[in-house]
């Protein structure tokens, strides 16, 4: 590797982003590990991670349509307040605008459990699942989405301000994964491209009905 000019790239220090002791009601896990649904805004993966700069650290929340993987809301803020994944679900009811009944699944952590993520997810009509405890596999898509995330763009660079970490998060996210990114389990489409392929599938079954 060092002949060739290779160096590995190496995890970053690990900062805590689950904070599930605390005595807030949680949620059954209602979606039990079902990350296939048969249409878009049905069931949606809600996750925290963080990202290392030298002016501290940023906390970024994602809202993962699980039909198609594709990141339809996010929020990155210097601290894991409540108010980060809300904002994320707010741009994510925004976006589209889910019929009632939609199951919202994530970790049990205090964020999740608070009252203003109750609140909003009982203002928009939707259902609170969260994983068992301890259980990442119960939220894999959104792991998932972290690991790409972490593996292709933040750990391979250095972020000297909490702006140029904003900057390039959201080029990865808007940019790159939801537009451009492709997936395995979507046949090899980007979450975009999949989606408007079935939209396009289902105007055609229903003009020929």
């Amino acid at each position: 590797m060092r002949e060739n000019g290779i160096r590995a790239r190496h995890k970053r220090r690990y900062q805590a982003t689950t904070d599930s002791k605390h005595a807030l009601p949680v949620a059954p896990n209602l979606l039990e590990r079902n990350f296939t649904p048969s249409a878009p805004n049905q069931a949606w993966s809600a996750d925290l991670t963080y990202v290392g700069t030298d002016e501290g650290w940023l906390y970024l929340a994602i809202v993962l349509d699980l039909f198609n993987r594709e990141v339809v809301g996010w929020s990155i803020k210097p601290r894991m307040t409540a108010d980060i994944v809300t904002d994320a679900l707010t741009m994510a009811w925004f976006r589209r605008k889910p019929a009632p009944g939609l199951i919202h699944h994530s970790d049990r952590g205090s964020q999740y459990a608070s009252h203003a993520c109750q609140d909003k997810l009982s203002e928009y009509g939707m259902v609170c699942s969260m994983s068992r405890k301890g259980n990442c596999w119960d939220n894999a898509p959104s792991e998932s989405f972290f690991n790409s995330l972490k593996n292709e763009r933040v750990h391979g660079t250095r972020y000297e301000t909490r702006g140029a970490a904003i900057a390039d998060l959201f080029a990865y996210i808007e940019v790159f994964y939801n537009r451009s990114r492709r997936h395995s389990t979507l046949g090899y489409k980007s979450p975009t491209q999949f989606l408007h392929d079935w939209i396009t599938t289902q105007h055609e079954l229903h003009m020929a009905a």
